[in-house]
């Protein structure tokens, strides 16, 4: 993934830009050299052709994506929506990452869970490194480095 390689990323929702949605690209803004293009389009909302219509529009913000987050706001909030993208995303073979509710303690709804390859938590590193395993399949080991006070890479210091 560079620069000139984005990676693809669609994020659930119901053709309006709730707080969720919006939250999910602050995240990913935060993360350093991680470069990636929102193929999701809220505004496309066709104003013409019904249900159908509408159902062609997210297939084909779909098909444009290398991964899907899914939302547990929008699952709660219009779960038909939320089950379609899901199906049109496995039909499509694009991997799905399920986020938990943002700032409460409810828990993620079950049926979205086991869709998903990926259940995680409101974080921009795991949102980034998510995206790297669904959409291109790269490892993303990482360690953490805990830093103790009083001692450094020898030992205690005095």
């Amino acid at each position: 993934m560079s620069e000139n390689n984005p990676i693809t990323v669609f994020a659930t929702h119901a053709f309006e830009e709730s707080d969720d949605y919006l939250r999910v690209f602050e995240f990913l803004e935060s993360v350093d050299r991680f470069y990636y293009l929102n193929v999701s389009k809220p505004e496309n909302v066709p104003q013409t052709g019904g249900l159908q219509t509408v159902k062609d529009e997210l297939i084909e913000q779909i098909k444009a994506a290398e991964a899907v987050i899914v939302l547990s706001s929008l699952y709660e909030n219009r779960t038909d929506i939320a089950q379609f993208i899901m199906d049109a995303a496995e039909i499509n073979k694009k991997g799905m990452i399920a986020i938990r509710p943002f700032g409460v303690s409810a828990e993620t709804p079950a049926e979205m869970v086991e869709r998903c390859q990926e259940h995680i938590e409101w974080n921009d590193r795991e949102i980034a490194d998510a995206l790297r395993r669904q959409a291109r399949g790269e490892d993303t080991s990482r360690w953490e480095v805990l830093d103790f006070p009083g001692f450094d890479a020898d030992g205690p210091t005095d």
